[in-house]
Order: C-alpha cells, then sequence, then structure tokens
C-alpha cells in the first residue's frame, strides 16, 4: 500500500464521495480548514456550504459508512498498477496548480513529477484533434526544440496537436506530462496505449479522477484547468472556433493570469480560425518559433524562474496563492490581456533571450569559432572535426539560444 499522510487519505475520501467535485470540495476545505473536519461534520453543517443543499448533504453523510472500503480498494488498485499519489498542500504537489482557485485535492500519477528541478519549467501545448498536417509539423517541432532546451511538455493525451506534442518531447529526449480525462486504469484514446507507456517512462500521466473512471464528455473540460493551471504558459498550436484548446487558453489568460502563444495558420483555414482570432483580439501573443516562448518566459534558458527562497515559503503555507512564479499575483493579472506585462515579443532580434554571461559548452565555442562564415552542418563537421549527428542537438540549442541562426542550407553566428 502507498505510504501516504493522514491528511492526503482524508482528502481521498472526500473525492470519493459521490457528487463532490473539486469546487466542492474547495470550498468545505476553506470552510472547515481541513478534510478530516469537513468528514467529521455533520449534515446540518455540511449544508451551510454554498452549493451544497440538503439532498447532496444527506449523500456525503450517508456516503461516510462505505467510504474506509472504497479507500482500501482505490489504494490497492494504484499500488498494483504503481500509480502514486500527490495530495494538496503537500510536497511533490504542482505549485502552479495549487495557485488556481479549484485545485485537484489529490493527483494520480503514474511515472515520475520532479517539480523541483526537471519539472520547474512547464508550457502546455494544446491543439484540435482533427488538425491539419500543419499543425502536425509545427506541434512536434515546438514541443521537441522546447524539450530539448529543459523545458517540459504539458498536454492532454489526445488525438492530434496532443499525441504530436507528445511524440516531439519524448523523441527530442525531454520531458512531458500528459492529463487524462480519465482514470489511468484506461488508456484513452486506445491507440496511444504504447504511446502513454512512454510518456510514464519520461515524464508522468496525470488524472485527478478515480483509478477506473471511464473517459466520458463531462471529465475533459475539468481536465483543461489542470493543464493551464501546472503550466507557466499555453501554447495554441491549431484550434477551430469551437475547439475545447480554446477553453485552456481563456483558462491560462484569464483564471489563472499565465501567458498565452499561439502559433499563426493559414487564413482561410477552419482548423485555424481560433487561433487566428485569439491574435487578433490580443488573447494570444503570436509566435512563429520556439525562442519567442523561451524569451517570453523570462530567463527560461537558465530557469531563473523563482526566487527559490519565496518558493520554499509559499509552498509551505496558503501564501502560495498570492504570489505566482513570476512574481505577479496571479489575482493581479486576471482578466487582463495576456502578455500585456510582458509587452510585445516584437521582432526577432529584441525577443532573444538574453544568454550574455552564460557558460559555453567546449562544442558550442567551437562551433561559433568556426562560423567565421556561413557553413553547412557537413562544413562545420569538418571543421570542429565533430561528427555531423553531434552537431545537430547543439546546433538546436544554438538556434533557440539566438547565438546562430539557419540561413537556407548554412548557419551562421548572429552578432559577428
Amino acid at each position: 500500500m502507498p505510504d501516504l499522510s493522514p491528511n492526503a487519505i482524508d482528502l481521498l475520501r472526500l473525492t470519493l464521495v459521490p457528487g463532490l467535485g473539486p469546487v466542492l470540495i474547495s470550498r468545505l476545505l476553506r470552510k472547515f480548514g481541513s478534510a478530516n473536519v469537513v468528514l467529521h461534520a455533520s449534515a446540518a453543517e455540511i449544508r451551510t456550504v454554498k452549493g451544497i443543499g440538503e439532498a447532496k448533504a444527506d449523500t456525503i453523510d450517508r456516503a461516510r459508512a462505505d467510504l474506509e472500503r472504497l479507500v482500501d480498494a482505490e489504494l490497492s488498485a494504484i499500488a498494483d498498477a504503481g500509480v502514486h499519489l500527490l495530495a494538496l498542500g503537500e510536497p511533490g504537489y504542482p505549485m502552479l496548480l495549487a495557485h488556481i482557485d479549484d485545485p485537484p485535492p489529490v493527483l494520480y500519477v503514474k511515472g515520475e513529477m520532479r517539480t523541483g528541478d526537471l519539472d520547474r519549467a512547464t508550457l502546455a501545448v494544446v491543439g484540435s484533434r482533427k488538425c491539419s498536417h500543419y499543425g502536425l509539423e509545427q506541434s512536434r517541432r515546438f514541443a521537441s526544440m522546447l524539450a530539448q532546451a529543459g523545458v517540459t511538455i504539458v498536454s492532454g493525451g489526445a488525438r492530434g496537436i496532443d499525441t504530436a506534442a507528445h511524440k516531439g518531447a519524448i523523441d527530442a529526449g525531454g520531458r512531458t506530462i500528459a492529463v487524462m480525462g480519465c482514470g489511468l486504469a484506461r488508456a484513452y484514446p486506445p491507440e496511444n496505449e504504447d504511446l502513454f507507456a512512454r510518456i510514464a517512462e519520461r515524464g508522468c500521466l496525470l488524472s485527478e479522477l478515480p483509478f477506473h473512471t471511464p473517459p466520458t464528455a463531462e471529465n475533459f473540460p475539468a481536465r483543461n484547468r489542470i493543464i493551464s493551471g501546472m503550466s507557466h504558459g499555453t501554447l495554441v498550436i491549431e484550434a477551430g472556433h469551437r475547439s475545447g484548446s480554446l477553453i485552456t487558453a481563456r483558462l491560462a489568460a484569464e483564471d489563472h493570469g499565465r501567458e498565452v502563444f499561439a502559433i499563426p495558420g493559414r487564413v482561410d483555414s477552419a482548423h485555424s480560425a481560433g487561433s487566428l482570432d485569439l491574435i487578433k483580439t490580443g488573447g494570444a501573443a503570436m509566435v512563429t518559433e520556439p525562442a519567442d516562448i523561451l524569451a517570453s518566459l523570462r530567463d527560461a534558458t537558465t530557469f531563473s524562474l523563482v526566487d527559490e527562497r519565496a518558493a520554499e515559503h509559499a509552498a509551505a503555507s496558503d501564501s502560495v496563492r498570492d504570489g505566482g512564479l513570476f512574481g505577479t499575483p496571479p489575482g493581479e493579472r486576471k482578466r487582463s490581456p495576456a502578455l500585456r506585462e510582458l509587452g510585445p515579443i516584437g521582432p526577432k532580434e529584441s525577443a532573444a533571450p538574453d544568454v550574455s554571461g552564460l557558460p559555453v559548452d567546449p562544442l558550442d565555442a567551437k562551433i561559433l569559432d568556426a562560423l567565421d562564415a556561413p557553413l553547412t552542418p557537413d562544413q562545420l563537421a569538418v571543421r570542429t572535426e565533430t561528427p555531423t549527428h553531434e552537431l545537430r542537438s547543439r546546433l538546436t540549442m544554438l538556434e533557440i539560444q539566438r547565438r546562430i541562426r539557419r540561413v537556407g542550407t548554412h548557419f551562421e553566428r548572429i552578432g559577428r
């Protein structure tokens, strides 16, 4: 059985009560102070909470008798499947996610979430299930290059853009997190079962839903708030007018005070209609390459995203809701256009991340020295005495850092 604190067990009990979702559980916790007090409150006391009428209070009261059996069965099932729980307010729970108004009381995790180091910088990549070939290409491209830069790619495991983003991150040797709209006992969509196994090895699968919950339609809008809530920003690759990705973008910008980016698509394509509207109305900053996102995530290449002392304090107290990782309380940024505080990204040269003073990899130094004139990868391989396949990842990183740029088949140094 998993080794869980009494508070984590009590939160799990609440999530297994029929009719109690994250919003009502949050209200109950604010009213009574802890899950344990909620579980021992009378039906009359529970009825005083907004949204819980007499019928629901009686349901909660009657459910207590069966909770121990349900909890034991749930813990046994997840232990057999190699799944563990993270509880709100306890170590390991994503600090950004704790900022939102209705954070999941417990998260089911298959794999490993490492919020303190490897998953310290996160970007949601979202888009339509029914997408174009262009959308799939851009999803893979952005996820791959950002994952190589150390950004953890968060998406929903769905067909289309989500799947391409997860694969791009994994194939680049990076980390990715899939937030599922069902319990982790299920693989949905079923054709992604092998992909989910790879994700669990390179990051983790995540769900707030009890282990055996089926993938029903009402689960997915709620799932979107987790994708946005645990990410520093959200990138919309391709979205039609009615795409669920627009819900995630709205949550990110308006409810969570996070950055929103969108890639422009064809103006005559229904696949891109929602994305283009986001850009036109100022709901998202237009990006055309991964470096634009790194620049706007403030020092994302070195991941100096938080003041460590403030983060430690926030993680240990309710003040986690008072200050975001970018130093701006989320409440102050709600309902404001995305990126207003950062200003427009502007032309490429002004959007470049500040890499001055960063340590230079020895191979990077050889590449930069060799580029006294534009060279092809094969020419660089000869000049640096390095196999071409070893150059590729370093050329990608130098492109992201805007130390070099690609001109046709050649690379040239920026700022020579």
